[in-house]
């Protein structure tokens, strides 16, 4: 049918000349012709029913023979693939074809390979880590958080403000006499002693009274997302309409059945506390170890990864990043030019290398494992998903369903958590 010689370039790539002979190509001409025919309507004939020398007329040789390649090309080239071993990155491209007079035909195609990853012994590794411990205060700590979820609030009529309030408040903010975008707003209500606004905000807005209006002052970071704002000082006017103090509950047990209806007494929901905290430490010392390990990998094991991919996955990394900045407010041109265009790239390339060179490890030792993804494990990821989106199985499935991406993305999360607990489990770990 076809004769199939492989020629190795640089670069992971490799490329396939192809050569049909006639007979082959004469019949798929033939049945590219019936299946066009019967797509189009040729005037003055019956769908289907042209002859082949009108069809080639009406819809053009060059048509009918893309069919013919889409036709052959397909099983020609996976038994190459499959002959040779090939791993493939991407989709074999066609660089050209030739139907020849006595109708032989000739194809080149270029294919992209995997990089060649030779392992290290990843098992026994020897590794030292910090270890994370708790401290002997975390319960209680965690305890407090609860009581400040739960605490009522009652408003304050003869008092200022406190750095434990809520304070309802209009404000607007003016940098060098310019109002400042999306820097206004209308009864906020923010918690003093828990704001996320610009430092030195929260704290001017102690030692205030109900109604009183009054300016403070303050500066926003060097690091602010905002190009415009950056360690810029800005004024803002404050009215402060009303104060609210917290009245935190009493450690006891009502508050314990108040957190959970599970829990009967107050040492019962300490001594889950205490469980959530160890599985935690746990995990981030797992975490640390996970991270240690990728890290001396990463140094032992050598892998020629092609310009191509690396600058397929610049590209993946730009777009994630240009998001992220309009997502922000920001601008993400002017952040590209102020930044330097040469010095974001090279950020990028960075992590661009990490990124392949993690898959491709976790690949290799995968293949190595023979680690598989059952229908149990993807279900089990899909609930987990759904319980982070608090939204529903059934809600990512169908998300899945739109994009099969998604479907890859949840495979190469579940490979990848297999590959670091065979190597955690593998691992020798001491202590600093």
């Amino acid at each position: 049918m076809a004769v199939t010689t492989i020629e190795k370039l640089d670069n992971n790539e490799v490329k396939l000349n192809i050569e049909i002979e006639p007979s082959v190509t004469s019949w798929e001409y033939d049945k590219a012709c019936q299946k066009i025919a019967k797509r189009v309507n040729v005037p003055g004939f019956r769908q289907g029913k042209a002859p082949k020398n009108i069809l080639e007329k009406y819809v053009g040789i060059a048509a009918l023979q893309r069919e013919v390649l889409d036709s052959l090309l397909p099983t020609i080239f996976e038994n190459a693939i499959e002959e040779n071993h090939f791993d493939l990155i991407m989709a074999p491209n066609v660089e050209s074809y030739e139907f020849k007079d006595d109708n032989t035909l000739k194809v080149t195609a270029r294919l992209e390979l995997k990089p060649e990853v030779n392992l290290c012994e990843y098992k026994g590794m020897e590794i030292e880590i910090e270890e994370f411990k708790n401290s002997e205060d975390t319960v209680d700590k965690e305890l407090k958080i609860l009581q400040d979820r739960y605490a009522t609030l009652n408003e304050v009529e003869n008092r200022n403000s406190i750095e434990t309030d809520l304070v309802n408040i209009d404000f607007d903010g003016y940098v060098d006499g310019e109002e400042i975008k999306g820097g206004s707003a209308k009864n906020y209500v923010l918690d003093l002693a828990h704001s996320n606004f610009i430092p030195g905000f929260a704290e001017q807005l102690v030692n205030h009274t109900k109604g009183e209006e009054f300016k403070i002052n303050v500066k926003f970071p060097d690091e602010y997302h905002d190009e415009k704002l950056k360690g810029k000082e800005a004024e803002f006017n404050i009215k402060l309409n009303s104060i609210k103090e917290k009245i935190l509950p009493e450690l006891n047990d009502e508050l314990a059945k108040k957190v959970n209806p599970k829990f009967e007494t107050l040492d019962a929901l300490k001594e889950d506390i205490k469980k959530y905290c160890e599985n935690a430490a746990k995990a981030e010392n797992e975490k640390r170890i996970a991270s240690k390990i990728f890290e001396t990998l990463f140094e032992k094991i050598n892998i020629n990864i092609q310009e191509t991919m690396i600058n397929r996955e610049i590209q993946a990394l730009m777009g994630e990043f240009k998001q992220r900045v309009n997502m922000q407010g920001g601008n993400f041109d002017e952040m590209l030019e102020k930044e330097g265009h040469q010095k974001i790239y090279e950020q990028m390339k960075e992590e661009a290398l990490r990124r392949i060179k993690n898959s491709l490890i976790v690949g290799k030792i995968a293949q190595t494992e023979n680690v598989s993804v059952t229908q149990e494990d993807i279900q089990g990821k899909i609930t987990e998903i759904a319980n982070v989106y608090r939204t529903t199985p059934e809600n990512i499935i169908a998300e899945i369903q739109k994009n099969v991406n998604l479907l890859h993305s949840i495979n190469q999360q579940i490979i990848t958590e297999k590959v670091t607990r065979i190597l955690i489990d593998n691992a020798k770990v001491s202590y600093k």
